[in-house]
Order: structure tokens, then C-alpha cells, then sequence
């Protein structure tokens, strides 16, 4: 299952959440299953989202990203405009089997 990893600085959570959910329905249609919003425990100014796609539609999903949100400060408001966090981070990434409590490798004790 193809998964595309965002990580960028937010202004505000509820400012950026707002935006975000403005792109539901964008992201139904595009392809995205689930995702999932993080934040660092010791960062309540960057956010952390992984968007799940069925498909290999991920790539062409990103490129709407890149072309109709994050250029535009209407639709992708952010703090920390300088020239390593103007742009998100993301990186395509493929789960080949889930990870469970019986499938985790265990270390031998040294």
C-alpha cells in the first residue's frame, strides 16, 4: 500500500487543521484511504501526516500538493517561512506487511 509521508511547520494546529479538512473530499477522490496526523511532543508547531492510498495514485496526489496547495498561502498556511521549511517534506513510501507484536524481530540479549 503506497503511503505518502508529510512532515512541514504549521503556524497553528486549528488554523492548519481547518485547511487540511477543506481537502476531504480532494483526497476521497484522489485515492486516499486513511490517514493518520501526528505532532512531536515537543513541537506543537510541525505536523506529521501519512495519507494511504489503494493505489499508485500517491505520486500524482503529491503533485497536487505541490502545484495547487502549497503554492498558494490561501490554501496552505505556514509559519517559519524561510528557505528550509517553505516547502513540506514528503517521501512515497510502499508497506509490504504490517508490523505486529508476533512479527517484530527480538534481540538476543548481549
Amino acid at each position: 500500500m503506497p503511503t505518502l509521508h508529510i512532515e512541514h511547520a504549521i503556524v497553528d494546529f486549528d488554523l492548519w487543521r481547518t485547511a487540511f479538512d477543506r481537502f476531504a473530499e480532494i483526497r476521497k477522490q484522489s485515492g486516499v484511504l486513511s490517514h493518520r496526523i501526528l505532532q512531536p511532543i515537543d513541537d506543537k508547531r510541525y505536523v506529521i501526516i501519512d495519507l494511504d492510498f489503494g493505489t499508485q495514485e500517491a505520486q500524482r496526489f503529491l503533485t497536487f500538493l505541490h502545484e495547487q496547495v502549497w503554492s498558494s498561502p490561501a490554501n496552505a498556511p505556514r509559519a517559519r517561512r524561510n528557505a528550509a521549511n517553505t516547502i513540506p517534506r514528503t517521501r512515497l513510501r510502499n508497506a509490504y506487511t504490517p508490523m505486529t507484536a508476533s512479527t517484530r524481530p527480538v534481540r538476543a540479549a548481549s
